[in-house]
């Protein structure tokens, strides 16, 4: 029988089990449903799996709880690079290649099972269209929206309060207009220049406490708007978050190791 050591590690309690294999395991669609089931099995937002590159440190592959793959993941690259510096602690800047880019991470600082990492994301683009997306938000009103594309797709709405709505209902009924495909859908209000509060539906996931391309999205939006500056503070449920926008902007959090697994 072959086993398969697996770590876990969350960003702002935006969770991952990662695994460094040679090949990506035959199925790595059910294995990603399988062991990020938080009922049955170990529990987590996803299953990135890192595999050798031959221009970096390491190929980033990402299958969502619901066994989807995603394009790209601003906590789970933070991640990714916590778990590759606690195999070499001698490293500290780091390569990792995606599907669509190579993504820089930083180790800003680290101790015991923490670390503060930062990542590059994607240059934003516009994301899918919505021209005929009615946005629901359960009688709440709305100020503007915006589609935006950082290396996976977001749709963001700015709110007055992010938390008078409920998102676990409107999330997937907003996502549902953007299928086969899928969209990421965030709650934005604006507090000042410098800040941001923002809730997340992620698409294969759900609810989750963060999400670092959404918080790079919607910091990115409200740039756009004239609303933040280039740096901007991102509250999230998880914790706070810090984004730097520019042609490739970045996004930092704090990273925490969790524990080993065999499977």
């Amino acid at each position: 029988m072959e086993y398969m050591h697996i770590s876990r590690y969350q960003g702002l309690g935006n969770d991952f089990l990662i695994a460094f294999v040679e090949d990506l395991p035959n199925d790595p669609f059910g294995m990603a449903r399988d062991l990020c089931d938080r009922k049955n099995s170990i529990g987590a937002d996803g299953l990135i799996f890192g595999t050798p590159s031959t221009s970096g440190d390491a190929f980033f592959t990402l299958f969502n709880s619901d066994g989807s793959e995603a394009e790209v993941s601003g906590n789970g690259l933070a991640c990714f690079g916590h778990a590759i510096h606690r195999n070499d602690m001698t490293k500290k800047i780091m390569t990792v290649k995606t599907a669509t880019t190579e993504h820089q991470i930083w180790i800003k600082q680290s101790s015991n099972n923490s670390a503060f990492v930062e990542a590059s994301l994607n240059a934003p683009n516009k994301g899918p269209a919505f021209n005929d997306l009615k946005i629901d938000l359960g009688g709440v009103q709305h100020d503007r929206v915006a589609s935006v594309d950082v290396g996976n797709p977001h749709l963001v709405i700015e709110v007055e309060d992010v938390e008078s709505i409920d998102l676990g209902e409107v999330g997937p009924k907003l996502e549902s207009f953007f299928m086969p495909i899928g969209c990421n859908i965030h709650l934005v209000a604006i507090s000042d220049d410098q800040e941001i509060q923002v809730r997340h539906w992620e698409r294969g996931v759900g609810l989750t406490e963060a999400c670092g391309s959404g918080a790079v999205a919607s910091a990115w939006a409200a740039h756009q708007w004239g609303m933040v500056n280039d740096e901007v503070q991102v509250g999230m449920p998880g914790g706070r978050a810090s984004v730097s926008l520019g042609e490739r902007p970045t996004y930092m959090c704090e990273t925490i190791y969790e524990g080993e697994f065999e499977v």
